[in-house]
């Protein structure tokens, strides 16, 4: 049970980490355009610029 008082800030502090990632990763407009992104892997068609 001594265990528990430091697994649960330790499991507290990643999974804060793993919610400032995420956040981190919306700011960073990394979510965007994930449809358009998967058309133009499988078609080729890479004349096509991405939205601003």
């Amino acid at each position: 049970m001594d265990v528990l008082v430091y697994l649960i800030p330790i499991s507290l502090f990643l999974g804060g980490l793993g919610l400032a990632a995420f956040f981190w990763a919306l700011k960073a407009r990394q979510f965007d355009d994930p449809e358009g992104d998967s058309r133009r892997i499988l078609t080729g068609d890479y004349d096509d610029k991405p939205k601003d």
